[in-house]
């Protein structure tokens, strides 16, 4: 059986409870009766004191009658409810306050001695098999002359003094057993706080440790177990979303790869058994040769992106004119332009607008972003290039006018792979790679890249650059 944190929790709480009933039946009795039992022998002690000072000493220097004595300690006998004695050195008995006088039978204390007491002022016992219980007796001299006359004893009972000590545990075992029952709260308390939250959390774990990242639990508290779970289950869907995601790129890559492979493979296929005649040759060589011209690109955005990704990657960041390098690209997009009847219009800030970055990586990102808003792009439209300054940053906008993208995609198009509905038809040979590899470019630079597109009007990109601080050439 595997010992829970509950249980051993219920085993600490009645561990403590049988702790807590020992302690007091022990070292608290012990205590108990040591103290009630010096406190009446502090109590004893002074009364004997002041009889010795006072009858005792007036008995044995003939100032009071034997009977006097005899008369004033029965009343402190019943005041004090105890037994009061003047003894001689030698043990004899001289008063009794639980006797009357009897001058003619002498009673002797058979080995008495008054070092009993070892040092202190009282002891416990029979006091020399004098009584048939133990008892509690104080012992006071007195003195005349500087010599000890004889002794003041008193004796009580120590049933009394064990009644006393049973009475004050009865009350330390009550409150005991209510301390017991209060603490069930902090039990209540922890199986709701802490303990049920955490067996979800428990059961959970082991849920997605099996794989099932998409069992949901919720844990009702604002507390730092609250928040362990909503971590715990917001990592999961983030584990799940990243399985998902791998699934889908596999998916895609397969299809990407499987679609010009496949056509490859069935325009060799009739080649060779004279499904096509050699003079088609040509024409169909050349299919064959865009396809893998497809493939090696695919390849090359699956490679960059990989890179991209590495962490440590090193940028070799220069000082270089943004505008030169959007006029180049620009320009390689000529031809396509001409035969889509497409105009670009450059509206750049200076003649020369210099930033600080990797000139090779900005140049591809310029070229991923003008391919996409040519493919996009209707005939007889105008796309625009422009850059601005603003804050020591240089900011690169390519606007297009044409099919836009619908808003629910706007936060899927930099996914790796991913293709709007209204794009599939104008992107036939399109990796969906584009966007992700110009994404993770301008992340590397510490930059940012946003868009804005309305479905059926259009679609601006915009990203930022650091503005270098060499001086521009008049």
């Amino acid at each position: 059986m595997r010992k829970t944190l509950y249980l051993k929790l219920i085993l600490a709480y009645i561990i403590f409870g049988l702790f807590g009933f020992v302690v007091v039946a022990t070292f608290v009795s012990d205590m108990t009766i040591n103290h009630l039992t010096k406190e009446k022998a502090d109590s004893l002690y002074r009364e004997a004191t002041l009889i010795a000072n006072t009858y005792a000493t007036d008995l044995y220097n003939s100032e009071a009658s034997l009977e006097a004595v005899k008369a004033q300690l029965d009343a402190l006998d019943t005041y004090l409810d105890a037994t009061i004695w003047i003894i001689n050195p030698s043990g004899r008995m001289v008063l009794d306050s639980s006797v009357p006088v009897d001058v003619e039978n002498e009673v002797v204390i058979e080995d008495f001695d008054p070092t009993i007491t070892a040092g202190s002022y009282y002891t416990e016992g029979n006091f020399f098999q004098a009584f048939d219980e133990d008892m509690l007796s104080v012992l006071a001299p007195i003195t005349s002359n500087y010599k000890v006359k004889g002794y003041v004893v008193i004796h009580a009972s120590m049933t009394d003094i064990l009644e006393d000590t049973n009475q004050l545990l009865n009350i330390s075992y009550i409150m005991l057993v209510i301390l017991f029952l209060l603490s069930l709260i902090i039990l209540i308390f922890f199986t709701e706080i802490v303990y049920i939250p955490l067996r979800k959390i428990t059961e959970a774990t082991e849920q997605y440790a099996s794989g099932n990242m998409h069992y949901e639990f919720t844990v009702e508290s604002e507390d730092e177990m609250g928040y362990l779970a909503a971590t715990l289950s917001y990592m999961a869907s983030e584990i799940a979303r990243s399985e998902d995601d791998q699934k889908k790129f596999v998916a895609n890559v397969s299809h990407d790869f499987r679609s010009p492979l496949t056509s490859i493979k069935g325009y060799l296929k009739a080649m060779i058994d004279g499904t096509i005649p050699p003079e088609q040759y040509e024409k169909y060589l050349t299919i064959v040769l865009n396809e893998t011209e497809r493939l090696t690109k695919l390849t090359n955005s699956l490679l960059t992106l990989n890179n991209l990704n590495t962490k440590g990657i090193m940028l070799n960041k220069t000082d270089f004119d943004i505008n030169t390098i959007i006029r180049s690209v620009a320009a390689s997009f000529e031809g396509t332009c001409r035969q889509k009847m497409i105009g670009i219009e450059l509206v750049l800030t200076g003649d020369e607008m210099y930033v600080v970055a990797d000139m090779d990586k900005i140049q591809q990102v310029l070229y991923n972003l003008l391919d996409n808003a040519i493919k996009f792009s209707h005939h007889n439209s105008v796309i625009k290039l422009e850059t601005t300054e603003k804050h020591n940053k240089i900011f690169i906008s390519v606007k297009d006018s044409g099919i836009g993208i619908p808003k629910d995609d706007l936060k899927l198009i930099w996914d790796r792979f991913y293709k709007s509905d209204l794009s599939r038809g104008k992107d036939k040979k399109g990796t969906g790679l584009g966007l992700s590899i110009t994404k993770e470019i301008i992340q590397s630079h510490g930059e940012h890249i946003n868009v804005i597109s309305t479905e059926g009007v259009g679609t601006e990109f915009i990203f930022s650059l650091p503005k270098s601080e060499v001086e521009d050439d008049d």
